[in-house]
């Protein structure tokens, strides 16, 4: 059975290194596992007024949708003011909202990078305390952060570290074994 992983970024920028490492878990995915990826870009601003008067808008009930077919999450994230960027909290919230909130039980990995030296660590520890709300189940190791991202990526948007690649393979591992582990006790 091929496990189904769902990839987002919280990044909107075409050159985006999150963007970029969802890429290469998808190169690097173990034969057992495929990873979609799914863009947050059109998503509006959260409004409970759109949602009570006219249902979910089209962007979001993709989202909802490819969340509750998935296996697993992978999230690749940068971190603006020492937390998740607006981009990622809003697509969020708006696919937590109920009926059927999709993210509960949901088994996810993290990853993040950034030019600084702490790679998006903050960020991640921001998005561990959101898990705990939405009932998310976070593996814990490895934890992948990548610094000095501009080293690590060629000039297309390829992660080109080798040590990063296999640390990715290492966690999409962890993650398909995390989840596997989750299934079985449900």
């Amino acid at each position: 059975m091929t496990m189904k992983v769902l990839g987002i970024s919280g990044s909107l920028r075409k050159g985006s290194f999150n963007s970029g490492l969802i890429k290469a878990a998808i190169e690097v995915a173990p034969a057992d596992m495929t990873i979609d990826d799914i863009s947050i870009a059109d998503i509006p601003p959260y409004n409970e007024d759109v949602r009570s008067e006219s249902g979910y808008p089209p962007a979001v009930a993709a989202l909802r949708a490819a969340v509750a077919a998935a296996d697993a999450l992978l999230i690749a994230t940068p971190e603006y003011n020492f937390s998740i960027p607006g981009v990622l909290k809003n697509a969020i919230d708006w696919a937590s909202r109920p009926p059927e909130q999709p993210f509960a039980g949901k088994p996810l990995a993290l990853m993040s990078a950034g030019t600084g030296m702490l790679g998006g660590a903050r960020a991640q520890y921001h998005l561990r305390q959101l898990c705990v709300f939405l009932d998310m189940h976070p593996i814990n190791k490895p934890e992948v952060f990548v610094a000095h991202a501009p080293t690590k990526f060629d000039a297309t948007g390829r992660l080109t570290d080798e040590p990063t690649r296999q640390v990715i393979a290492t966690l999409l591992q962890a993650l398909a074994r995390w989840t596997l582990r989750l299934q079985a006790t449900r």
